[in-house]
């Protein structure tokens, strides 16, 4: 999993990203119009890998990883006549984009737009995408429009040109491809063409000391992307802190939980994964899969020899596992079940893969 952070040159997106990844780049180091990446893995907080390990006390305690890179250099007008190479490469390697939007005032940072405006700011960047993406799909149309001209594949170009019209026409009336409810085949055949505005998204507003509105108020997304208020600054200086100074500071600012639980669970959310758990002789280990994985697809996440000799999986749920306190408990109070190649993973599943090659 990766996901870019993006926004607008003082937008505060680079001290988000340090608080998340314990980075301690410089917000003021990109220049605007020149691409900057900087990228961090992040491991996943998990109190049930914790009382997993504490449980079975087996070698390593791994937690699963997101990966988040900060993209600097992003501005208005980068698209005219197409995102540069570099840009474009970079972006489409994301699985998704985190969005800073800037709601706060400070003379001493000044705004690019010299005007605090979140709407207009979160417009210009979507505008970016939709340009970005609307060039390579008139692109495409020209060209399956040529080849079925000269009777090349009619049938197969044909279809594809059903396809990238209706793209295109969503495209042309501002509306980032993501709006639109495409089936897994259609997703499937333009997965090569790195479409920036059909990426998830999730919009964090940037307040300063105090959310003055709801940030679903402040900025108004296309196609159910999610809104998130953060208090970037304030949420950075917290971060330093104890763990008992930090806690009374976060009631005081009525910040629910850390910055950095919360990106993490509405990547996950805007990813569309879950979390299941091996217990090993040598580990205990967190991993990641795609909401209603089988079994035969969590044993190939593992490892793809296990998917190649898969036969059954024993399956418990983390939680009766540590109410159990054990293995052989769990067997004797029956939670423990196998379950075939289609069985569909539930958050929180510990696996143990029965295979042979």
């Amino acid at each position: 999993m990766k996901l870019g952070f993006m926004g607008l040159p003082m937008s505060g997106k680079t001290t988000i990203f340090n608080t998340l990844t314990d980075q301690h780049k410089l917000t003021s180091s990109a220049a605007p119009g020149k691409l900057d990446v900087q990228v961090a893995v992040v491991e996943v907080p998990d109190p049930q890998l914790d009382s997993l390990h504490t449980l079975f006390q087996r070698g390593k305690k791994v937690y699963a990883k997101v990966t988040y890179a900060d993209i600097g250099g992003l501005k208005k007008g980068i698209s005219a006549g197409g995102l540069s190479g570099p840009f474009r490469n970079e972006l489409s390697q994301m699985d998704a984009f985190i969005h800073v939007i800037r709601a706060f005032e400070d003379p001493a940072v000044p705004h690019t737009e010299e005007t605090i405006d979140p709407q207009r700011d979160h417009d210009l960047l979507e505008t970016e995408f939709i340009l970005a993406d609307l060039i390579t799909v008139e692109n495409r149309v020209a060209r399956l429009t040529d080849e079925m001209s000269k009777g090349k594949n009619r049938a197969e170009n044909a279809r594809e040109l059903a396809l990238f019209e209706v793209l295109q026409k969503t495209l042309e009336g501002e509306q980032p491809l993501r709006a639109i409810d495409l089936p897994d085949a259609d997703r499937h055949a333009v997965r090569g063409y790195g479409f920036l505005s059909l990426k998830p998204k999730l919009i964090l507003v940037n307040y300063g000391d105090e959310i003055t509105l709801a940030p679903d108020k402040v900025v108004q997304a296309h196609s159910g992307v999610p809104v998130m208020a953060i208090q970037g600054k304030i949420e950075a200086e917290i971060d330093q802190l104890d763990p008992e100074e930090a806690a009374l500071f976060r009631k005081e600012y009525n910040i629910s939980e850390p910055v950095k639980d919360r990106i993490i669970r509405e990547s996950y959310s805007l990813l569309d994964v879950r979390t299941f758990y091996t217990v090993g002789d040598d580990e205990v280990r967190a991993w990641t899969t795609k909401v209603g994985a089988t079994a035969l697809e969590a044993a190939g996440t593992i490892h793809t020899d296990l998917q190649r000799g898969f036969i059954r999986a024993e399956i418990i749920s983390c939680k009766d596992l540590l109410e159990l306190e054990g293995w052989a408990e769990a067997r004797q109070a029956g939670k423990l079940r196998l379950e075939g190649r289609n069985y569909v993973l539930q958050d929180c599943d510990v696996v143990t893969i029965r295979f042979n090659i």
